[in-house]
């Protein structure tokens, strides 16, 4: 949104406008993302995890990231199963 912005000018188009045309939410432009450090290693273990239970989904996956000492919860778990 930044390079539009620059490009187009601050005194041309506004920030609605320009999303608009782009066909983005506004709310995705104004928060940068944050990964935390450890999600990595999460996916890696749930890959782990996926490959050895062949049939298990997020939620059972959810279940055994815990038993192992994750701290995370089921959307997380989702959002990453996505990915």
């Amino acid at each position: 949104m930044n390079h539009v912005r620059q490009t187009i000018g601050k005194e041309k188009l506004s920030e609605r406008r320009v999303c608009q045309v782009l066909g983005q939410p506004r709310s995705t432009q104004r928060r940068a993302p944050h990964v935390s450090s450890d999600e990595p290693r999460l996916v890696k273990r749930m890959i782990e995890l996926a490959s050895d239970y062949g049939r298990y989904g997020y939620r059972r996956i959810t279940g055994l990231l815990r038993i192992e000492g994750w701290v995370v919860n089921h959307k997380r778990v989702e959002r990453l199963w996505r990915y």
